[in-house]
């Protein structure tokens, strides 16, 4: 799925998006106000060059500045829907077992914040063995070119909608 002006449309569940956007939420007002306050906080206690709080607090500033821009734009690209039917085909959204190069492997198809604080595989439908996959279904074996040069078998053993 591409958006109109050709961005990649990221598919995500509700819940997943109401997760996402009560983040963004936070990190946008309250987060954002916490972090002014200990930058505030650390600045009044003098040289700024050797001040290790400051520092400190200056780089979580930028690391939720940065998330706040990825979840803007995350969201502003979100499909969001019910998952996929359970009809064995992998597309965004499925969580699939497969044997990858002879070892047996359960992965999620699509992006990485469907999955949440899981410690769920996640492959996106770029990935080499993401593209190699999409629109495969259960019982079809196929190979794709690893990024390294050399062929990787993939058997696609069960495809089923992915709850959370």
């Amino acid at each position: 799925m591409t958006t109109t002006n050709h961005e990649p449309v990221v598919w995500l569940t509700q819940e997943a998006y109401d997760r996402l956007a009560a983040e963004l939420e936070h990190l946008s007002g309250p987060g954002r106000a916490e972090i002014v306050d200990r930058i505030e906080q650390a600045r009044s206690e003098g040289d700024l060059k050797e001040n290790g709080g400051y520092h400190a607090a200056k780089e979580e500033q930028g690391k939720a500045e940065a998330r706040i821009t990825y979840l803007k734009d995350l969201l502003r690209r979100a499909h969001v829907g019910e998952a996929p039917a359970d009809d064995g085909i992998v597309e965004p959204g499925m969580l699939v077992e497969a044997i990858i190069a002879g070892d047996k492997t359960t992965f999620l198809f699509g992006s990485r914040e469907v999955a949440g604080d899981s410690d769920l595989e996640v492959y996106s439908e770029k990935s080499p063995i993401g593209s190699a996959v999409h629109g495969a279904k259960s019982g079809d074996t196929l190979t794709y070119s690893a990024p390294n040069g050399k062929e990787i078998t993939v058997e696609i053993v069960s495809c089923k909608p992915y709850s959370g």
